[in-house]
């Protein structure tokens, strides 16, 4: 241990949590993430060098070794408590006249706020230092998360001015999932067969009560900072004067706060951000107002449940009512039934609904949805179509509840309810329907990128009995083809073409395909990184796997079970002896777009979503998955969308795929794998 370790240690973690600033509070990011990364992997190489130099506030002290076995408890200083709600302009005003009446005078402002759809969190700093985290709860008692909000890099571990600040601070907020977040969780939930979260906020709040801290680290949660709780010492005299504090200590605070000095200007303000919420990158379900002047509350108080010097205004989330044509069950690839509404086409956020999943039996049940009922649906945080309501009063005679299946739709075999959870699987290995839908994803282009192997002609192999795992397409040929129906000599030559050209996907590739359960194609890379070769993979133990940083020990036995099976091996060795020879590509990185962040929308002609994204990465850029302010480029193909929209009101360049070809110098064929 050298005083000259002790200072440059010092020194990187003043810069990285001054970047932390400019990036997560001022939104002024001054270097790119690159130059970020090389000053995290540096601070990292030297407190490894020198262990006892580091300290729980360090940077890179934000993850957790091991699971935690349970959550203890925190009792608040101060009770975290709910809100009144209120949802049109009257009850706002009648708010108002009640505060006015109780401080006998006119002279007060208000604060109002988006309320973020998240999950409310107090933050206790002693001497700047973050000491706990815990749920609001009951509002008297909730649950000690700091092991997993440690790990959300909006939220500071040491604050900014230590020494000018009281000595207990507690800041209350909102931890949150950003849209784009929370749609790349769930595709990535979807790739590797788990159940897709119904909405933002429940993602969010599923990820702070995850026991394994390195879990939630992927899961890219953020946090905005509005209120005290217990402080040592005032903070300031007022609401909007303790925010401006917050942002200056390293507090991330909401940009969309804005003073109003009466109610009418409050109510502007709400129905202004009621127009304007689908354009952030996270869900807000309403606004807050609060009163200002923090003499101002003490005189007000507050009842048993709620302060009355605040109040939530609501947001009418949009709605359509249609009828429910028939009810689905469908079996996903790793066993589990979804019950799923077929609805009456309807319009509903600016796209047409034809479908909504009624996630699970459990909420099919309690909502007592029937084939024939007349339905309210919403877009559960304007993104997932889903039935909220029933119009008993307009249901068909003769209706009858919808029966959980006891036996699998596709395979007739036994199906069993997970235990300690809600999901109903099929059991049965063969299951035709689990077949289907493995093949669908194998052959997808996230995945062996098998063209021409659509859907139906899946179906055709499976009922001809002619594909009964990955490995029987590979030993298909012309003539079995031109057995199926509808099936020509062209159409024959294309898939056997493309069933051959698909044998030289790199290894990531194949792994992803494999549909390992929790396994998609981010950690597929990063596995096939690591490994080098489907024979290492298949033949490493479990401790090493949990050592790979964002491999957790759930997919490290996931994965290690998989390749003990003795039936995925010889589907595996089959594969090896038709000729697929998966093996991690030599990749040529370089520095072309360094510093820049793309995001990429649409249909590409050359590339798919994950091979664009891989691209940038290896040309040195970030691919993002939203539009901002930071963003670079947009690459925008066919069909784009709503993504296209935003980039063109914030001025950022757009480029095709042609010119995001010349800029990456390449013709596409290379990555195309």
């Amino acid at each position: 241990m050298t005083d000259d370790a002790k200072k440059r240690i010092e020194q990187l973690r003043e810069e990285i949590r001054e970047h932390d600033h400019l990036y997560y509070v001022l939104n002024r990011p001054r270097v790119s993430d690159r130059r970020y990364d090389e000053l995290f992997a540096k601070l990292r190489e030297l407190e490894q060098a020198n262990p006892r130099l580091i300290t729980a506030d360090s940077p890179t002290q934000r993850v957790s070794e091991r699971p935690l076995e349970g959550f203890s408890t925190v009792r608040h200083a101060l009770p975290m408590l709910s809100m009144d709600n209120t949802y049109n302009a009257e009850e706002l005003r009648a708010f108002d006249q009640r505060v006015a009446k109780q401080l006998g005078s006119e002279d007060y402002d208000y604060v109002v706020e988006l309320k973020i759809d998240g999950l409310a969190i107090s933050l206790r700093y002693e001497r700047g230092i973050l000491i706990t985290a815990a749920t609001r709860g009951n509002g008297q008692v909730g649950d000690d998360v700091t092991a997993n909000v440690r790990t959300v890099k909006a939220v500071p571990l040491r604050l900014l001015d230590a020494d000018e600040i009281p000595a207990v601070l507690e800041a209350r907020g909102e931890v949150y999932m950003p849209t784009s977040a929370f749609l790349e969780l769930n595709r990535l939930r979807t790739e590797a067969g788990e159940p897709a979260f119904a909405n933002p906020r429940n993602a969010a709040a599923g990820s702070l009560k995850l026991l394994d801290a390195r879990i939630t680290a992927a899961r890219n949660l953020s946090f905005f900072a509005y209120a005290t709780g217990e402080l040592s010492e005032p903070l300031a005299e007022n609401h909007y004067e303790c925010l401006r504090r917050f942002k200056e200590l390293g507090l991330p605070v909401n940009p969309g706060i804005t003073r109003a000095g009466d109610i009418d200007e409050a109510i502007e303000i709400c129905d202004d951000w009621s127009k304007k919420r689908l354009s952030l990158d996270y869900q807000i379900d309403g606004m807050v107002i609060k009163v200002n002047r923090l003499d101002q509350r003490d005189i007000l108080g507050a009842t048993g449940r709620a302060p009355r010097w605040c109040i939530s205004y609501k947001f009418a989330a949009e709605q359509a009512e249609t009828v429910v044509e028939s009810i689905d069950v469908q079996v996903g690839k790793s066993g589990i039934l979804t019950p799923v509404a077929n609805l009456r086409p309807v319009q509903l956020a600016g796209t047409t609904v034809k479908r909504a999943s009624l996630h699970n039996f459990d909420m099919l049940a309690k909502l007592d949805v029937r084939s024939g009922d007349t339905v309210i649906i919403e877009k559960a945080g304007e993104i997932i179509p889903q039935v909220i309501e029933v119009k008993k009063s307009l249901r068909p005679k003769g209706t009858v509840s919808f029966r959980i299946p006891q036996t699998c739709p596709n395979c007739g075999s036994v199906v069993a309810k997970d235990e300690d959870g809600v999901y109903i699987r099929c059991l049965n290995l063969d299951c035709t329907g689990q077949l289907r839908e493995r093949l669908k994803y194998f052959a997808g282009r996230g995945q062996m990128d098998i063209e021409h192997l659509g859907p139906a002609l899946i179906d055709q192999l499976i009922e001809a009995g002619l594909v009964r795992n990955f490995a029987d397409l590979y030993v298909l040929d012309k003539a079995q083809l031109l057995g199926l129906e509808r099936t020509a000599d062209k159409s024959a030559a294309n898939v056997i073409r493309a069933i051959e050209k698909s044998k030289s996907r790199p290894l990531w590739r194949l792994v992803a395909g494999l549909g390992i359960r929790h396994i998609g194609g981010q950690s597929a890379q990063i596995l096939a990184e690591h490994f080098g070769s489907l024979e290492k993979l298949m033949n490493t133990e479990r401790q090493e796997l949990e050592a790979i940083d964002q491999i957790g020990p759930t997919m490290a036995e996931s994965v290690y079970e998989y390749f003990r099976d003795p039936e995925n091996r010889s589907v595996i060795e089959r594969l090896l002896a038709a000729g697929v020879k998966p093996e991690q590509p030599t990749t040529q990185r370089s520095d072309k777009l360094a510093g820049k962040t793309i995001v990429v929308t649409g249909t590409l002609e050359h590339f798919s979503r994950q091979q664009a994204e891989q691209a940038i990465r290896l040309a040195g850029a970030k691919a993002s998955s939203s539009v901002s302010k930071k963003t670079d480029y947009i690459l925008a193909g066919d069909n784009s969308g709503s993504k296209l929209e935003k980039a063109k009101k914030l001025g950022v360049e757009v480029i095709d795929e042609k010119r995001f070809m010349t800029m990456i110098d390449t013709d596409g064929h290379g990555l195309r794998h």
